[in-house]
């Protein structure tokens, strides 16, 4: 779950139906996250990121998210334009039950809405209407909600000219617990797979060998070393990756393990085997990315 420390404006228990200005409007880089229940007997429920509030004519809607449990249940996700509806994006993975909380994360980025519910990846809606005209955010339906928090996390456009794949760096300096190494990227849309390897300085060994492979929808881990790879580990709760997807991993070296977290969630540990912490000094990264940044501290 989030950590609600680092929001800048909330909402609680607001009634539904709600409809009111997002002070300042969405910046690509923001989150918006709803948490809240979902009722027993509910049909659906809507969330709409509208351009004004006017009901006659109705305003535009940008984002309409709109969970609906008849059946097996699916997501529809559309645009509202003077009044017409645009096509219906569905999504029928339904990640939520009837009678069961519910954490909704709306990242905003300049190019799409990326939607994740529960710490899980749920869908990628592209912007049909321009974010600047998004004022307003309305819920409505069957629902229940307890809160609604504004982070505002400006994203940063940073020169992609220098995070060209495949990328090989020299970290600023060894590795040793406590050192953090961030990744933001895009997985293409026709992704096969990725990976990003820490490997040592005087050697061809890789202490770290991270590999989503997008089709199998498994995350890989390994290291190679004396020229040969070892096992594999392949555990995961939920594949955290899907085409098109923005993400930002987040590698922590600790004293006996790598803690990585993947979009502010926890993914996984790995035990170090590769135990020259200090000779670790080189990051590489190849494979279907679009890389957009990567700092270490």
């Amino acid at each position: 779950m989030m950590s609600l420390d680092n929001f800048q404006r909330t909402v609680q228990n607001p009634s539904i139906p709600y409809a009111r200005t997002i002070i300042g409007g969405l910046l690509p880089g923001g989150l918006v996250v709803i948490r809240g229940s979902v009722p027993e007997g509910a049909e659906r429920f809507q969330i709409d990121f509208q351009c004004g509030n006017s009901t006659k004519p109705r305003a535009d809607v940008a984002f309409h998210f709109n969970p609906r449990f008849k059946k097996s249940g699916c997501v529809v996700c559309n645009t509202l334009q003077n009044e017409r509806w645009g096509w219906e994006e569905i999504t029928h993975a339904m990640p939520f039950g009837k009678g069961e909380p519910f954490e909704i994360v709306f990242m905003v980025l300049h190019d799409k809405f990326q939607v994740s519910v529960n710490g899980k990846h749920l869908l990628i809606y592209k912007h049909r209407l321009n974010l600047e005209k998004i004022d307003t955010i309305g819920i409505y339906g069957n629902v229940q909600v307890s809160r609604i928090g504004f982070v505002s996390n400006k994203e940063e456009v940073p020169d992609a000219s220098q995070f060209v794949v495949p990328y090989i760096a020299r970290l600023h300096s060894p590795l040793e617990p406590g050192r953090t190494i961030v990744v933001k990227g895009e997985v293409n849309e026709k992704a096969n797979s990725f990976a990003i390897n820490l490997k040592a300085s005087d050697s061809n060994d890789i202490a770290l060998h991270l590999n989503p492979r997008i089709r199998e929808k498994a995350f890989v881990r390994n290291s190679y070393l004396d020229s040969s790879w070892g096992e594999e580990e392949k555990q995961i709760p939920h594949f955290p990756f899907s085409p098109g997807m923005y993400f930002e991993l987040i590698i922590l070296c600790k004293a006996h393990e790598y803690n990585i977290a993947i979009n502010g969630v926890h993914a996984i540990e790995y035990k170090h085997r590769f135990k020259q912490l200090g000779k670790i000094s080189i990051l590489e990264i190849h494979g279907d990315l679009r890389l957009l940044d990567v700092r270490s501290w």
